[in-house]
């Protein structure tokens, strides 16, 4: 059977008003419209809806009982294909995954899960660590939101830029090259290295900057997160290059020292990832906007 919902919003409103030029009103369409309208219906449910009783049009049994379901089912469907925009975050429960780099929640997390209880306590966060594969987390819905350095390659992935960082050297306090202010590439590529690498890789892009310049260096360990190499790097004489924005505080706590890169290498940059199913929904809207803002002030107070 192939059902007209516009018949729905017809049956409704015949039932409302009680009458054919009421119901036309009501929808903004002509009486001729209305009475063609109830046509059908009667057609289609066999029953004649509304009788004319002198003046005034009488409802059937059939339609008296129907009528509160007609309603609903008419709310259900207007929900359905034109669903509330309004978003009501003192009621609002729901769970959301954030696979985010390490050093992210670390510097932002704190203040986002602030926010988000302060406005909707019923949100819960799921903060997942960052697989050493490239996962189609986004895609399969698997995660809400990503935050690394990588730029989403595939049109189905909304990309926004929330912030750059640059790289800097951490090492412990009374290390032999906290002797100076700064370090020459040379002496940094002399010192032995611990890298952070999800995937183990022992190189990046730092060794393709050294070899421009003629330079190796011995890289013997890597680690898979930032605050893992930062432990290294303050019971050793290993150097560890890490954002700045992002491991700051870390470093401060840990005690190391921070000393610049004595390399030409473009700032990192910052992305928060979505899939584009989440462009209209409020709740995932209202969830970027405070992740953006946790961000930054992450940035700016590490």
């Amino acid at each position: 059977m192939q059902l007209d919902l516009n018949l729905l919003a017809a049956l409704d409103a015949l039932l409302e008003e009680g009458s054919v030029a009421g119901a036309a009103a009501r929808l903004h369409v002509t009486a001729p419209a209305m009475s063609r309208s109830l046509g059908r219906i009667r057609r289609t449910t066999g029953d004649q809806i509304l009788v004319r009783t002198g003046r005034t049009m009488t409802p059937t049994p059939y339609a008296i009982a129907v009528r509160a379901q007609v309603h609903e089912l008419l709310q259900q469907v207007q929900g359905v294909l034109a669903p509330s925009r309004e978003l009501d975050l003192a009621t609002l429960e729901r769970t959301f995954t954030l696979r985010w780099h390490d050093s992210l929640v670390a510097a932002s997390g704190p203040a986002l899960l602030a926010a988000v209880r302060a406005q909707a306590p019923g949100v819960r966060l799921r903060f997942v660590a960052e697989s050493s594969t490239d996962t189609p987390g986004l895609q399969r819905g698997e995660v809400d939101l990503e935050a690394n350095a990588n730029r989403p390659g595939t049109p189905d992935i909304r990309a926004e830029k929330v912030g750059e960082t640059h790289l800097v050297v951490a090492l412990r306090q009374g290390h032999p090259l906290t002797r100076d202010r700064t370090i020459t590439a040379e002496r940094f590529a002399a010192a032995e290295h611990i890298t952070v690498s999800r995937r183990g890789n022992f190189g990046n892009a730092l060794d393709d900057a050294l070899a421009r310049l003629g330079l190796t260096r011995q890289v013997v360990a890597t680690a898979p997160t930032e605050a893992a190499a930062l432990e290294f790097a303050r019971d050793s004489d290993l150097l560890v290059s890490v954002p700045e924005a992002t491991t700051r505080r870390a470093v401060t706590d840990l005690g190391l020292a921070v000393l610049p890169l004595p390399l030409e290498l473009p700032s990192a940059p910052v992305y928060l990832s979505w899939h584009q199913r989440y462009d209209t929904d409020p709740a995932h809207a209202w969830l970027r906007g405070q992740a953006r803002t946790a961000l930054t002030m992450g940035k700016a107070s590490s």
